[in-house]
């Protein structure tokens, strides 16, 4: 079962993502302001910058809300069918492999070994191999549970091997071993997947989208009202990245690495909001035209995401450009040029997925 409005929401964040690792590779400004353990209280939070990023901070949870929501639509769609559990580890596993063998070549040219959003997808499908066996409302409940109770993990800081890695790698994050790095512990990123499951459960459900729109946006505001009283209360729920006054650029100033409660409640409640959008644009007589460009990168999302690092990173190789000046410019110049490079190749993959659905490229 297909919804487009998934395409096309997944599509936005394929988009604003590439601004953001644009930034990462020609703009020596870009900020990574968003940790609260690194962050230097006074430093300045140039605007452009500043919301350069902050627009793309809404890509991580929608990508994993709507991994999970893609996951149990596909897996009702093969109810019944042998070795489904087997697939979705087998998935998971192969997913959760790409950052550190594939995806920290693009990002780090191995002199990092990172684990980042693809780590926190696979691993997440592991998990939810088991975990859809559940009910919604237990999910739910253990969903809010690990996003809420999050982070009190931070009162213990292991120090002996492998408690200190392990620590790390579920609830944490940072620097693990060696080379190794995990801006994306797996569990605060679980509960987004668990979420995004009992969407995808509550999709089947048959109703219009015209109904599914206002019940997106009122989740959506309601998640909003959570991220005001977090964020103003400025105390538990931001991973110690507190307001410095009450400009609006303190309050978006959420923490993203470990994600904090008001960084998943503010952008997942942008996200259904948008969300909510597009399921008005499903519509009957609705103009649709205008979103042909999302619903391709929504629907090559992965395919997408494993080669556009990688052509920056060859871009920057061979112009040699520097990033010292014009930060900005460059940033979405060549987010612009990775888009208009990679849309042919992604016409070519969902024409051969198309044709192809059973093949290898239910893994990608």
């Amino acid at each position: 079962m297909r919804i487009r409005a998934i395409d096309w929401l997944r599509g936005l964040v394929v988009a604003l993502m590439t601004v953001d690792h644009s930034g990462n590779v020609f703009d020596f400004g870009h900020l990574h302001g968003d940790n609260g353990a690194k962050w230097v209280v006074g430093s300045p939070l140039p605007a452009g910058e500043f919301l350069t990023r902050w627009v793309t901070h809404l890509c991580a949870p929608v990508f994993v809300l709507l991994a999970g929501a893609s996951l149990a639509l596909s897996a009702e769609k093969r109810v019944g069918q042998p070795g489904q559990t087997r697939f979705i580890v087998t998935r998971g596993l192969f997913i959760a492999a790409l950052d550190p063998l594939w995806m920290s070549l693009g990002f780090a040219k191995y002199d990092r070994i990172i684990f980042q959003v693809l780590y926190a997808i696979g691993l997440s499908m592991v998990c939810m191999a088991a975990l859809r066996k559940l009910p919604s409302r237990v999910l739910l409940g253990l969903a809010v549970g690990l996003q809420g109770l999050g982070e009190l993990s931070d009162r213990w800081h292991p120090t002996a091997e492998p408690f200190h890695a392990l620590w790390g790698y579920l609830f944490v994050g940072g620097a693990i071993a060696g080379k190794a790095v995990c801006p994306y512990p797996l569990l605060p990123w679980l509960s987004v997947m668990m979420f995004g499951w009992v969407l995808g459960r509550w999709l089947l459900e048959p109703r219009s989208n015209q109904e599914r729109a206002r019940t997106m946006a009122l989740v959506g505001l309601a998640l909003l009202v959570v991220f005001v009283v977090v964020r103003g209360l400025d105390g538990y729920g931001n991973w110690n990245l507190h307001r410095e006054s009450n400009d609006l650029l303190q309050w978006l100033h959420v923490a993203k690495y470990p994600p904090s409660l008001s960084y998943c409640s503010l952008e997942l409640g942008l996200g259904l909001l948008a969300f909510a959008g597009f399921l008005w644009c499903d519509e009957p007589g609705k103009p649709r035209v205008a979103l042909a460009g999302l619903a391709l990168l929504g629907s090559t999302a992965f395919f997408y995401y494993l080669w556009h690092v990688h052509l920056m990173a060859g871009l920057e190789a061979i112009a040699g450009f520097d990033r010292t000046t014009d930060g900005l410019a460059k940033t979405w110049l060549g987010a612009a040029f990775t888009l208009a490079v990679l849309a042919g190749p992604c016409v070519w993959y969902r024409r051969y997925k198309t044709a192809h659905p059973d093949g290898w490229t239910r893994y990608v």
